[in-house]
């Protein structure tokens, strides 16, 4: 196999990409990795300089292979956190940056992030360990990736735990609450009455029907969501406008408005399957407006839908008691230093068995009934 590295995202073409991609999934399209790389939110200047890879055929030179790539200088929006490696490398006096990065970038999704046409995970692993050691890059990390299907001795996998709603074929809401033990079933319905109660109005947007009036709102509160945490915002407004004029049908904006005045919204993504909470922003508090825009509203988008699955994104135990169930994610990772192999192999090792009691413990705190059988 001939090795490709590839700097922009453009020179792969899409014919390629479309005929190794077997993933149905938004964040797999083509389109989204050319939105974020065009709009300059994925960028070397932003630490995130694309490095994708290409493997070609040596017969025909045909591409059998894709995986999006990135060297990174920091580890901001990548979701499996790495900051103490980095601080322990810091303490000694070593670089833990660059480092080399495969993933969607800013989307803690799982997805198959290698496209391609026979070739295994695992002879991707010998591929990027390769090119690492020959180049001055530290590390390379796949992330939120499938389960490969063999270990790899100086591979380390790494576990999180997320929290996703599973739609069971409800016929509506309140066919969701009925699995609910009685009193979280009053809970959620005492939340979602109190918006009503606060006179806010809640309306639902696909891609091709949002005006500029309401992403100029969107965007507005996106930017307020992170100053309000001291960061600047991940993705450039350029990124928005190009993202629903190259996608519409997989955009979802809801909006809510309060005497006649938008006042949040949350901005969703989705496909034929699932539905992916992403961006939550707001100019005024509310109580329990969060809730309603970024899981009730989503719950009901799925059910009226269709959708199988709701991902609102990482993190957030307050979800496990509005029914979102906690599954695992993996990804894989490479350290170059010697040194350091042994602590952080030990370390991915005990984090596995730690994520494993933690989700076993968050599915002891569902709401759902014990009697229930409907699952």
């Amino acid at each position: 196999m001939k090795i490709e590295i590839v700097n922009n995202i453009s020179d792969i073409t899409e014919q390629d990409w479309q005929r190794l991609n077997r993933d149905p999934s938004v964040f797999s399209n083509y389109q989204f990795f050319q939105c974020l790389e065009s709009s300059g939110s994925v960028s070397n200047e932003q630490g995130w300089q694309p490095h994708h890879l290409q493997l070609r055929n040596n017969d025909n030179n045909e591409v059998n292979a894709i995986l999006p790539m990135y060297v990174k200088s920091h580890s901001w929006g990548e979701y499996v956190f790495d900051w103490a490696w980095a601080d322990a490398y810091q303490q000694h006096n070593i670089p833990y940056y660059p480092k080399l990065v495969a993933t969607t970038p800013l989307t803690p999704v799982t997805s198959n992030k290698l496209l391609a046409n026979n070739v295994a995970l695992t002879d991707v692993f010998e591929v990027l360990t390769h090119h690492c050691q020959h180049q001055q890059l530290n590390s390379w990390h796949l992330l939120y990736c499938s389960p490969a299907q063999q270990e790899t001795d100086d591979v380390y996998q790494r576990n999180t735990v997320q929290f996703h709603w599973l739609n069971y074929n409800y016929r509506d809401f309140e066919d969701f609450l009925s699995r609910f033990t009685a009193r979280k079933r009053k809970n959620t319905r005492k939340e979602r009455l109190s918006i009503t109660q606060q006179n806010i109005e809640v309306r639902r947007i696909t891609g091709k029907d949002i005006s500029k009036e309401e992403l100029a709102f969107f965007y507005l509160t996106y930017q307020l969501t992170y100053l309000k945490r001291g960061h600047t915002p991940h993705l450039s407004f350029e990124f928005f406008q190009s993202i629903i004029q190259k996608l519409p049908e997989h955009i979802l904006l809801i909006i809510a408005s309060c005497n006649g005045e938008d006042i949040a919204c949350a901005w969703f993504f989705f496909d034929d399957k699932n539905l992916y909470g992403r961006y939550w922003g707001c100019t005024k508090s509310y109580n329990n407006l969060h809730f309603e825009l970024c899981y009730y509203q989503g719950i009901e988008f799925c059910i009226d839908n269709k959708l199988s699955l709701f991902h609102p994104g990482t993190q957030g135990e307050h979800k496990i008691q509005r029914g979102f169930e906690p599954k695992l994610t993996t990804s894989y990772h490479w350290i170059k230093h010697a040194g350091f192999k042994p602590a952080i192999k030990a370390f991915c090792l005990q984090e596995q068995q730690q994520m494993r009691t933690y989700q076993s413990q968050c599915q002891q705190l569902l709401p759902f009934n014990s009697n229930d059988e409907s699952r």
